[in-house]
């Protein structure tokens, strides 16, 4: 695989299908896991991370008897390249920024990720569409337990999976599901939704995850503690808040189309009108207006756009896929006038 392969198709999780698709786009679980008797990477020289990198390597051929998985060396490939996986929600902006011999696998439908030599020797990552933790989960599992057939992970009878960052301690896994909530950033009870959240050890993120800022009304919410609680715990609590915010959030579309129509249509429709006719447009502008879009499509009021269309321009129209699709990188105004001929192409058939 390389990833020239990656611009030609979107992954799984963008299809735009699975339960709660209208508000969550997608689910994902990571495992953090790292050798016995081996420095974590941060501590690692540059021969020690070499090394583990040819032991975890070896396993994954050694499991991937499909051939599902490709391995690509982060050291191979260009900062542009690496800014698209991130992206694409591949590899950690932590992975992309880190030094030494790094690597990921990746499964052809970009359900599976295996980050080699990220904070841990192993982030394994799915990736599906809508809420689907379980199946997630599961799948993620299966990878875990073939892995951990060839490979001595570092495990505490106490503590569990020993990690480089101690939140992590315990089972290792991080839980998150992204979801698009413009009724309630729009009746401004967002605030308060989320400090009901932190109140359960849950974080709410931007779309790359810690450290980002939420764009277009798209979030990230996660489990922040592992240590001392099982698998099935953690994904139980997040499932249960999970399905609270959906139902707010439904509630508040339902609420708005009841009270304020006349000021969504024209946020909806004053959206679509700069997508389809704008000749220069930043990222931020695109995820702002695409989500008003978003919501239209949802609550019926916009005809002839998709879902998994309007994906596409949240995934395609960011600065390093719009450079990758044209062979060459482009300086922020070229960028912002290509991304306006992307989206207006992908949106010429929408209308009320």
């Amino acid at each position: 695989m390389k990833i020239n392969d990656l611009v030609k198709a979107s992954g799984e999780w963008m299809n735009g299908s699975g339960p709660s698709s209208d508000i969550v786009i997608s689910s994902r679980v990571r495992l953090a896991r790292n050798l016995a008797n081996c420095k974590f990477p941060l501590s690692a020289n540059i021969e020690e991370k070499a090394e583990i990198l040819k032991i975890i390597s070896s396993a994954i051929e050694r499991i991937n008897t499909d051939k599902n998985l490709s391995i690509i060396s982060l050291n191979d490939i260009t900062p542009l390249e690496r800014k698209f996986l991130v992206e694409r929600h591949l590899i950690s902006k932590e992975q992309e920024e880190e030094s030494g011999q790094r690597a990921v696998a990746i499964s052809k439908n970009e359900s599976i990720a295996i980050m080699i030599n990220e904070e841990d020797h192993l982030r394994l990552q799915s990736l599906q569409s809508g809420l689907q933790l379980d199946t997630t989960f599961a799948m993620l599992n299966t990878v875990d337990d073939k892995l951990s057939e060839l490979l001595q992970f570092a495990y505490d009878d106490e503590l569990g999976y020993l990690t480089a960052c101690p939140t992590n301690v315990g089972t290792g896994l991080r839980a998150s599901v992204m979801l698009h909530l413009p009724a309630l950033a729009i009746t401004r009870h967002l605030d308060k939704a989320f400090r009901a959240i932190s109140k359960l050890n849950l974080a709410v993120r931007g779309l790359y995850g810690e450290g980002t800022e939420a764009h277009g009304d798209f979030y990230q919410i996660s489990n922040q503690i592992t240590i001392g609680r099982s698998e099935e715990d953690i994904l139980g609590d997040l499932r249960v808040v999970i399905d609270q915010i959906v139902a707010y959030e439904k509630s508040a579309r339902t609420n708005l189309l009841e009270k304020e129509l006349i000021k969504i249509e024209d946020k909806i429709w004053r959206s679509l009108g700069i997508l389809q006719n704008a000749r220069i447009i930043s990222s931020e502008e695109v995820m702002r207006h695409l989500s008003a879009v978003r919501l239209g499509l949802q609550i019926g009021m916009v005809k002839g756009i998709n879902l998994t269309e309007l994906n596409e321009i949240f995934i395609f129209s960011q600065p390093a896929h719009l450079q990758i699709m044209q062979g060459h990188e482009l300086d922020a105004e070229h960028r912002d006038i290509l991304r306006a001929k992307f989206v207006r192409e992908k949106l010429k058939n929408g209308k009320n």
